[in-house]
């Protein structure tokens, strides 16, 4: 069977995680085992199509990096202290390591508890993260945070060289030290998520394995603290999203939008397994963003279509959640509830103040507004605005499709 250039982004894809941290425990230096990682992928471009798909692809990346790696330290080994880890890596044993105490066994969970290290900014925890256990580019990372690629390149390079001057190391945080950095860690897990629910650029929509490791690393979060529930709410918001999924695009890969989607090819069990942690989350009382984001989602996936919607529930649980994240993107949602409520003029007045110019959902938001108050013109160049802040192949051309329909005096929705 042929290896393919997407055959071998598949296991980037699914295995880069687990490499650079198990790379990053045998070394303790990020840096060398990242490059390590990236140059058995290298050697895989070169020798997969050639030779075959290895029978354990993610064991070839490991013990490839970890072969590279020791050649690196030996070719830098001016010092005794290089050769003598050279030496030691080579009688490692990558897959395993040395054996720790602690709660957190899962090797990517236990990355992403490690780059949340209260001695970096949050903005550094979620990028590095996002870096080491996803594979995401700094594009990607960027695009993420709503940030120049340059910032997000200075940012990263930063947080490295933090963990590296600080001397933090890369090891089982104790049992004391996982409610101080929980909040971080349920802020990557998320953006990983969202990474894979919307691909931030490439031809596909989304990254499916992507989004189906931040809900395993989100089911290993609760169950490491069970009695957390902001990772429930995680969960929950994650589970009943994912439950879209086969509904987001039609038969020829053109995205569908939430309105128009066909409900019944929802996938009902993750709809009650995430319906099911949400009434879990509301016994304990104690609400949070993750959980009232759920809470909307459940709201959503509760209707029969779109039009059966609570839409003054969800604006009471988007209310509830401005207060605890006063954000512009929050904000912006809420107008699309409101817009259901009073109306398409009501919902573009708060539109007015948000600062949210570079970010392609707030022009979508707007041109559909625009579109149903028969304002045409504007809605097309605001559907050709967010084409053009859009890297997402799928979202692109539905965009532009938009945009062509409403300067073609087409119909006013699709």
């Amino acid at each position: 069977m042929t290896v393919t250039g997407a055959d071998i982004a598949r296991v980037f894809r699914a295995e880069h995680g687990r490499a650079v941290s198990v790379l990053i425990r045998a070394l303790g230096d990020i840096d060398l085992a990242e490059d390590a990682v990236q140059d058995a992928f290298t050697v895989a471009v070169e020798r997969w199509p050639r030779d075959g798909m290895p029978p354990s692809p993610a064991g070839w990346i490991i013990t490839t990096a970890r072969r590279r790696a020791i050649d690196r330290l030996r070719r830098e080994s001016t010092r005794e202290a290089r050769q003598a880890e050279a030496v030691a890596l080579q009688a490692a044993d990558p897959a395993v390591g040395p054996d720790e105490e602690g709660p957190v066994k899962d090797e990517r969970l236990r990355l992403v508890f490690t780059c949340c290290h209260p001695a970096l900014s949050r903005e550094a925890q979620v990028a590095l993260t996002l870096r080491l256990l996803g594979g995401l580019t700094t594009a990607e990372i960027a695009h993420a945070f709503l940030v120049p690629e340059s910032t997000m390149a200075q940012r990263i390079v930063r947080a490295k060289s933090k963990i590296r001057t600080a001397g933090i190391p890369y090891r089982v945080p104790r049992d004391e030290d996982l409610p101080a950095r929980l909040s971080s860690v349920l802020s990557v897990l998320y953006l990983v998520f969202t990474e894979g629910h919307t691909a931030s650029a490439g031809a596909d929509l989304d990254r499916p394995d992507l989004a189906a490791e931040a809900i395993r690393l989100a089911r290993q979060l609760v169950e490491l603290m069970p009695d957390e529930p902001e990772a429930l709410g995680l969960l929950a918001l994650m589970l009943l999203t994912e439950a879209r999924r086969p509904a987001r695009t039609d038969e020829a890969g053109d995205l569908v939008l939430l309105a128009d989607q066909d409900r019944s090819r929802w996938d009902a069990d993750l709809v009650a397994e995430g319906h099911g942690l949400v009434r879990k989350c509301l016994r304990r009382n104690a609400p949070g963003p993750y959980q009232l984001q759920a809470a909307i989602n459940a709201v959503h996936t509760e209707a029969a279509d779109a039009a059966a919607t609570d839409w003054s529930q969800v604006v009471a649980l988007y209310d509830h959640l401005l207060q605890l994240t006063p954000t512009d993107v929050v904000r912006l949602n809420r107008a699309v509830a409101v817009a259901e409520l009073d109306g398409p003029q009501v919902a573009l007045a708060l539109l007015d103040d948000l600062d949210l110019a570079a970010y392609a959902p707030f022009h979508v938001v707007r041109a559909e507004l625009l579109d149903r108050l028969g304002r045409r013109a504007e809605s097309a160049a605001a559907w050709e605005r967010a084409a053009d802040l859009s890297d997402n192949a799928t979202q692109s051309r539905h965009l532009h499709a938009r945009a062509a329909a409403v300067a073609g005096d087409g119909p006013a929705s699709t």
